[in-house]
């Protein structure tokens, strides 16, 4: 596949799919998602951040892309919003 980024699901997966992504030396850049988009929950940063760390136990940090599961269709703008301005605080403090 020739491609620089690879976004997923992977948070009803418990991120069993980055242990295929190692075993088979998968090199480019990976943004698994970090919250389940088909729960109507607005995720909280601590929330976010446990993810993001159990995340970065398998994927180095220059690799991670941070984004959400496959879309957001199937959410409202009330916990959509909240959830996303979330995230991006949430990877901002990690970053610093």
């Amino acid at each position: 596949m020739d491609a620089d980024v690879i976004t997923f699901e992977a948070s009803r997966s418990d991120l069993t799919i980055l242990d295929v992504l190692q075993e088979n030396n998968f090199r480019t850049e990976v943004g698994p998602g970090v919250y389940d988009i088909h729960s109507p929950c607005v995720l909280t940063q601590g929330e976010i951040q446990a993810a993001l760390e159990k995340m970065l136990e398998k994927i180095p940090a220059e690799k991670l892309w941070v984004n959400p599961d496959c879309g957001l269709k199937t959410r409202g703008e009330r916990e959509t919003k909240p959830s996303l301005e979330n995230l991006v605080r949430t990877a901002k403090a990690m970053r610093d």
